[in-house]
């Protein structure tokens, strides 16, 4: 690993900021960390722990396109954000309405024992998985030889 290395954020552009703020803050927990006024535009940070979103105005750019399942499929595209949970039906249950579902619930118990998995659409069409129950192996070793 290089020296010092370690996760910062993600950054998204956004349709409608206050919409996409407001959809991370309300269902998966996060908070304004920093806003920096850029005068005729801003950059909203949001925080969860060590994970953050830099959310971006799109401006008059024209949208993606659409992705569907779990994400595109496209080189140099994000395929999905992903979130781990106790409980998927919970996680959807807090949703309720604003739940998109682009693909799921599918359960995965053919690799993992538990592991059930949903993805759902943002405000701005990011395709967002939320998981429980997914374990790392630790039969592989970690140096990926």
């Amino acid at each position: 690993m290089a020296a010092g290395l370690r996760w910062s954020h993600v950054g998204l552009n956004c349709a409608d900021q206050k919409t996409t703020e407001e959809f991370y803050i309300r269902y998966f927990g996060f908070t304004r960390a920093r806003v920096v006024d850029l005068g005729e535009s801003q950059i909203v940070f949001l925080r969860k722990g060590d994970a953050y979103l830099e959310l971006f105005a799109a401006g008059g750019t024209a949208p993606a396109g659409r992705a569907d399942d779990d994400g595109p499929q496209a080189p140099g595209r994000m395929r999905h954000l992903a979130f781990q949970t106790d409980s998927v039906d919970a996680f959807l249950a807090g949703l309720g309405d604003a739940a998109e579902v682009t693909l799921g619930p599918l359960d995965f118990d053919d690799f993992i024992c538990g592991w059930r998995t949903v993805w759902v659409r943002d405000p701005d069409g990011v395709i967002v998985e939320v998981s429980q129950g997914y374990e790392d192996d630790s039969t592989h070793d970690k140096d990926g030889a």
